[in-house]
């Protein structure tokens, strides 16, 4: 029997408007297309290019009306040098334990979620995800994805405490940070930075020239972090330029 391949144009949908929670007072809309088949993977490199992210099996952009607000960013890795601070805060992340396992949820990880949503995100979009909804985020994706996982020493020859962890997604230029999250009772690690430096230190150990983070909201407090790693491109309408 002939093994059949999709070769199917996607289809592009528009959500319908809900409020913006970067800019009060603005109404979002997306567009987004569905990843399926054998042409999920570089169907989703092609849509991350041109300012896409993923979630699951979708990779979705914003549409809105009047507003164009979100920029979608990317850390040029080769050429990015850690400031002062960044590298205090490396060198105050020395002791944690990396690893990079596959896209497969765990308690102890929606554990770690919950806990990071309930300090810093209670009342947002995913404050109500339950340990299903993680397992979705997680295992429904047909790319080349996979967790990386922070953790304490190891005690007694048991794994450390889980400190923080990203999903994301392997491409051929770059590393897409689909999402993040972190202990949020310690501070003093700057775990959300580290991640993102740890990812930049690993593009570069891959080959790889891009670290892409998502959208860069300038204004936005929820979106100011970014702009602290350059150098950075930003994809505008003459393509991706720097900063």
């Amino acid at each position: 029997m002939t093994e059949q391949r999709s070769t199917r144009v996607p289809q592009f949908f528009l959500t319908p408007g809900g409020a913006c929670p970067y800019l009060p007072g603005k109404i979002e809309r997306k567009v987004f297309a569905r990843l399926s088949g054998n042409l999920a993977q570089p169907l989703n490199e092609a849509l991350t290019h041109s300012g896409f992210r993923r979630s699951q099996s979708i990779a979705y952009r914003p549409a809105c009306e009047n507003c164009s607000a979100c920029v979608s960013v990317r850390i040029v890795a080769p050429e990015f040098s850690l400031t002062r601070n960044q590298r205090r805060i490396v060198k105050r992340n020395t002791d944690l334990v990396r690893s990079e396992v596959s896209a497969e949820a765990t308690r102890e990880q929606f554990a770690l979620l919950r806990t990071y949503l309930d300090s810093r995100h209670a009342g947002g979009g995913m404050s109500d995800m339950g340990l299903f909804d993680y397992v979705a985020m997680v295992e429904e994706t047909p790319v080349e994805t996979h967790i990386v996982e922070y953790r304490r020493p190891p005690v007694d020859g048991k794994p450390g405490a889980l400190l923080g962890c990203a999903l994301s997604d392997v491409l051929r230029d770059g590393l897409s940070m689909v999402y993040s999250f972190y202990h949020p009772g310690e501070d003093a690690r700057s775990l959300g930075t580290h991640m993102i430096l740890d990812h930049v230190e690993s593009a570069r150990r891959r080959g790889l020239r891009h670290v892409y983070l998502g959208y860069w909201v300038r204004g936005s407090a929820k979106m100011d972090y970014k702009s602290r790693f350059r150098p950075m491109e930003a994809l505008g309408r003459e393509g991706w330029e720097r900063l």
